[in-house]
């Protein structure tokens, strides 16, 4: 059984970094040919896909959010971060980790972590 945890600070001030772990159990981040993903939704909205971190550890970010994301791995830890610079109110979401199984034939996400709730204020 696979299963995604999401952790980090749930408040974050205007202009500083959010920053996100998601820890996986039950497959290594390191195994062909999974890949590990951040999406988050605001309140009221729909899902926004942030980017991806591949097996072999290349990571892609959205086009309108490249410029602040990051995304990187620790394999010892099998964890995978998310860090997002110069936030704002509107990057107030639940943020979720996910995993995407490219054999599965529907292509979507197959494990989902609960998501965490982030709040940007001051």
């Amino acid at each position: 059984q696979v299963q995604l945890q999401e952790s980090g600070p749930g408040l974050v001030k205007p202009s500083q970094t959010l920053s996100l772990t998601c820890t996986v159990s039950g497959e290594s981040i390191t195994t062909d040919y999974y890949t590990w993903h951040w999406i988050r939704q605001p309140p009221g909205k729909g899902l926004e896909w942030m980017g991806v971190i591949e097996y072999g550890g290349t990571s892609y970010s959205s086009p309108s959010l490249k410029s602040r994301t990051s995304i990187s791995r620790d394999t010892s830890k099998n964890q995978f971060s998310l860090q997002l610079n110069s936030v704002t109110p509107d990057d107030t979401a639940v943020y979720f980790c996910a995993r995407k199984d490219p054999s599965k034939s529907l292509g979507g996400m197959d494990y989902w972590g609960q998501g965490t709730q982030v709040t940007v204020s001051s």
